[in-house]
């Protein structure tokens, strides 16, 4: 029986692999080895606690304020030992993180397959995101197997002289895994959100980590909060701040003593999905979050300058504001107080899965190891 290992090790990877995992471990052809990295630590273990995903492998890179250098050489380091005792037939990495392309790049030194879902997303600038646009690239050179989840990332992918017969539409994983957790309604830890939750009050939800938006960038975005909270003091802004320090140090004084501002730490992913579908406005510098909104009917400001996930740009549902403090303010004020902009953009649209693009990537993984056909695509 082909062994296939899941390789992941950030909270965004966990989500969206938990479904394939599921898959995998449901399927009479394949052995699922899973293998996590721990790049993320407390927020990669919640997911995998919420999903019942136990790791058979587990490298534990984590350091303090660790370098993006660091993680890649521990990552490496670590898989190269792992595969040289427990070598594959695939490796599956997902997506942009660093984790994803070390993992690509140890499993290619062995001569694994290389699956990659969430392939095909482009900003078109090398350095923002950054280095999540690096990062992908560099894994589209590697792989084998290419996992789009649109049809303008198959293009991209294309583009590039990717052959065609390599890549597979499947939508995105993360919407799989999204519908599978919103309905549950999660209870949330954090008392003061559980009685927000029965409030009735509007909520902005808040969230920003990216590394090309920290220092002044970010300072301005506590800043434009602030100003936003000391406007609207009947609308709640929740704001789950990310654990690094660099982030926490630069949003964070802007908003001391903000009654109507609720800071908390990362919520889990279930407390997180149910916050979203409760959230009249998000506005975040995410790129996963570009996806599960739209799918909620949710209006999404991005704190971003351009995007590799265009299509609900396209779509009406998300606006690209960048960081400016004076833009941002100007874009929240005028989706709370313009009704028929705010309807313009809540138009629930998806355009990113149908919640069975873990199906579609199993049958991929076989065809491409002579089991089996592929089914069909997803169009949006």
């Amino acid at each position: 029986m082909p062994s296939i290992m899941p390789i992941f090790g950030t909270r965004p990877e966990a989500i969206k692999m938990a479904p394939i995992v599921a898959a995998l471990q449901q399927s009479e052809h394949f052995d699922c080895v899973i293998t996590v990295t721990g790049q993320h630590r407390e927020m990669l273990d919640q997911v995998n606690e919420l999903f019942g995903i136990v790791p058979d492998h587990d490298l534990n890179i984590l350091q303090p304020r660790q370098s993006l250098s660091a993680i890649m050489t521990r990552t490496i380091d670590g898989l190269d030992k792992l595969f040289t005792d427990n070598k594959p037939d695939a490796v599956i990495v997902q997506g942009d993180t660093t984790t994803s392309t070390a993992g690509a790049i140890a499993a290619f030194y062995h001569g694994i397959p290389v699956v990659h879902v969430e392939a095909g997303l482009r900003s078109g600038d090398l350095f923002s995101p950054f280095p999540e646009e690096a990062n992908r690239k560099l894994t589209s050179q590697i792989a084998s197997l290419h996992l789009a989840p649109t049809s303008v990332s198959k293009a991209n992918l294309v583009a590039e002289g990717i052959d065609p017969a390599d890549i597979v539409v499947t939508g995105n994983s993360v919407i799989d895994a999204l519908l599978t957790t919103v309905g549950k309604k999660i209870p949330f830890t954090d008392p003061q959100l559980e009685g927000l939750a029965t409030s009735g009050k509007r909520i902005l939800l808040v969230t920003t980590h990216r590394r090309e938006n920290q220092g002044g960038a970010m300072q301005g975005v506590g800043r434009a909060l602030a100003r936003i909270a000391a406007a609207e003091p009947g609308l709640v802004i929740v704001l789950p701040v990310h654990k690094n320090p660099a982030v926490r140090e630069a949003v964070l004084p802007a908003l001391a003593g903000k009654s109507n501002v609720i800071v908390t730490e990362p919520l889990a992913y279930g407390e997180f999905t149910r916050m979203l579908s409760l959230a009249h406005i998000v506005l975040t510098d995410s790129g996963g979050v570009q996806e599960e909104a739209p799918s909620l009917g949710k209006p999404v400001l991005v704190m971003r300058d351009n995007t590799e996930r265009p299509e609900a740009v396209d779509a009406g549902t998300v606006t690209l504001i960048g960081t400016d403090e004076e833009r941002i303010f100007k874009e929240v004020d005028r989706l709370l107080h313009d009704q028929e902009h705010f309807h313009s953009m809540a138009n629930a649209v998806n355009p990113y899965g149908d919640g069975n693009a873990a199906a579609r990537t199993v049958a991929a993984v076989g065809h491409l190891l002579g089991i089996g056909d592929r089914i069909e695509e997803f169009t949006a």
